[in-house]
């Protein structure tokens, strides 16, 4: 049978386009080679170049991109991974460039602080199982300090990692099914959701199956780790522990519209919110639009496209997603997002957005404690460890917990908690106080259960302050001396970044140099919230040292209690007065 792939060829049967560039050895073993093919009737059409597409709309000129453009645009950082392993041959630290490139795999560089590495992992949606939490544990006991620690977009960090060892932690990460692409830099950062999904019975739809496909698209394509500056992605399908969606780039939350005069299938959609950075006092808008759950994957990717497309590279302060938004307006964006994207999304009128409110208001620290799952005779536990500082040894009591009385998995939440599934309630006694001689807690309490905080000075450079041994000496001052009966969040962050968002806390601290015996202290503010509170705080106090930090939350605390009308929430309490009614009260 004659297999013709094209009419259009040389009369020697050998392509003709690009003949001239092989010396004449190569062209008479061509030609016997295609002289054959012939024989049996198989030919191959020239090989015409491909057609030049339309011209990209212009760009920023090289010297007007950013140091940190430039450095990726030089070197792609996943092909700078033989430089790590050269590195590690030498137990050598990198060069300046490569502290940035290996932010791809997860590696940050921790001088001046330490001289090692800190790894993050991708864990989409803090689904870890039992056989991965040991392997962890090994890593942390063999190759770093032993300790662990659970992250706010649910996820863990391994700190303080020898240059010549990193090659086999990320074999080892990567061997038992877990990975780091992409956890730092420019890229796609971990994807968060409820940690209760698929459990909860609360929840409108389970949001697994949609973090999953969205993870597997991404780590298989490397269209999706060059962008302008990091970008956050949360779902959230309703239930009691939300995944503090608008404060990401893109948040997606469940609704379900019932019977309605304009026209919309009830059932369950998807609210999009954009532009959300805490740290630049900044909540994620609505977007004004539903979503159907089969396309929202493809709207988030055109989303992320446009972004990678027109975002501020000339920039690093002006490079979020915020501010593209921001210059476009919504309604803007909406549209360059529906041209990328191919599609028309439904618009919802500003009078009819009553039809899009929650069925269901999240509660506070429902992140601990025992609950009851949609599946009946089973339960999770929500488990708090102290602002997400785990040993190599609670780790694997984790597991050991999570075989022995659930199904082998565990979830990690943005609280830096993490919850045990699939506990039968024949197990769920037993079950806590295996945790409990593990070290951690799991009952609620409306202060303890509350507090954040960021990695601190003792890694992070940008710190001003150990936020993490901080947070643990008030969480234990403050447990002896006030009693609540509503839950308080407080965040400890060490520097402007905020990673442990403090503006969306009751109580926030930003970390600052002060003049005092620790020369550490922290500006506080107070009302801030998520969700349904959204609200960005205010500032009370300015440079409070750490030595005073304990008597100064204890009042603030003690003259809510006292001056609260009714059950108003700490929240509440604040967001009724002016900052200088707060600071007189907090003064008596």
């Amino acid at each position: 049978m004659s297999v013709a792939l094209s009419t259009n060829r040389s009369s020697e049967g050998i392509p003709a386009t690009g003949m001239n560039d092989f010396s004449s050895e190569q062209k008479q073993y061509l030609q016997g080679f295609f002289a054959a093919l012939n024989a049996k009737g198989v030919s191959f059409g020239d090989m015409a170049a491909a057609p030049v597409g339309e011209a990209a709309p212009p760009g920023p000129n090289s010297d007007e991109l950013t140091r940190e453009e430039r450095i990726k645009h030089d070197l792609h950082p996943f092909d700078a991974m033989d430089q790590l392993t050269i590195d590690a041959r030498w137990n050598a630290k990198p060069e300046t460039d490569f502290v940035f490139r290996h932010k791809w795999n997860g590696l940050f560089w921790l001088n001046p602080v330490k001289d090692g590495y800190m790894c993050r992992l991708r864990i989409p949606g803090g689904v870890v199982k039992s056989f991965q939490l040991r392997e962890l544990a090994s890593i942390a006991r063999e190759l770093t300090t032993g300790y662990i620690q659970i992250t706010t977009r649910n996820n863990f960090q391994i700190r303080l990692i020898e240059p010549k060892d990193c090659p086999e932690v990320l074999r080892r990460i990567q061997a038992c099914g877990l990975h780091s692409r992409g956890a730092g830099a420019d890229n796609l950062r971990n994807f968060t959701m409820n940690p209760c999904a698929g459990y909860d019975p609360y929840e409108l739809i389970d949001v697994r199956p949609f973090v999953n496909e969205l993870a597997t698209i991404v780590i298989s394509s490397k269209e999706f780790y060059d962008l302008p500056r990091k970008f956050n992605i949360a779902y959230d399908g309703g239930g009691l522990v939300g995944s503090v969606e608008d404060t990401n780039d893109i948040g997606a939350t469940a609704v379900r519209i019932g019977v309605n005069e304009e026209g919309i299938k009830p059932g369950v959609w998807f609210r999009i919110c954009l532009g959300g950075v805490t740290g630049h006092q900044t909540f994620a808008s609505d977007w004004g639009v539903l979503v159907k759950p089969e396309e929202l994957n493809r709207v988030i990717l055109a989303i992320v496209r446009v972004f990678i497309r027109d975002g501020d590279r000339t920039n690093r302060k002006k490079a979020r997603l915020k501010y593209l938004v921001e210059g476009r307006g919504l309604e803007g964006f909406l549209d360059d997002v529906e041209a990328l994207g191919g599609f028309k999304l439904l618009r919802v009128k500003e009078d009819s957005k009553a039809l899009l409110a929650r069925e269901f208001s999240q509660q506070g620290h429902t992140h601990v404690g025992v609950y009851p799952q949609k599946q009946a005779g089973l339960n999770y536990i929500g488990v708090a460890v102290a602002v997400g500082q785990l040993t190599a040894r609670q780790l694997e009591r984790m597991a050991d917990v999570a075989d022995s009385y659930g199904t082998g998995e565990v979830r990690l939440t943005v609280w830096q908690n993490f919850i045990v599934p699939n506990v039968s309630d024949a197990f769920v006694a037993s079950a806590c106080k295996a945790l409990q001689r593990a070290g951690f807690d799991t009952v609620e309490s409306p202060l303890k259960s509350g507090f954040v905080a960021c990695t601190g000075n003792r890694y992070c450079k940008f710190a001003a302050t150990d936020t993490k041994g901080h947070a643990i000496a008030m969480m234990s001052y403050m447990d002896k001396r006030v009693k609540l009966d509503k839950p308080v969040n407080i965040h400890f962050t060490g520097c402007a970044h905020s990673c442990a968002q403090h503006f969306m806390g009751d109580i926030g601290l930003l970390g600052t140099k002060v003049k005092s015996e620790s020369g550490e202290g922290y500006h506080i503010t107070v009302g801030g919230g998520f969700g349904e509170n959204r609200k960005i705080g205010r500032q009370v106090f300015t440079g409070v040292p750490f030595e005073s930090l304990g008597g100064t939350l204890e009042a603030m605390l003690k003259g809510y209690l006292a001056k609260r009308e009714g059950e108003e929430s700490f929240q509440e309490f604040c967001n009724r007065r002016t900052v200088g009614e707060l600071q007189e009260v907090w003064s008596q």
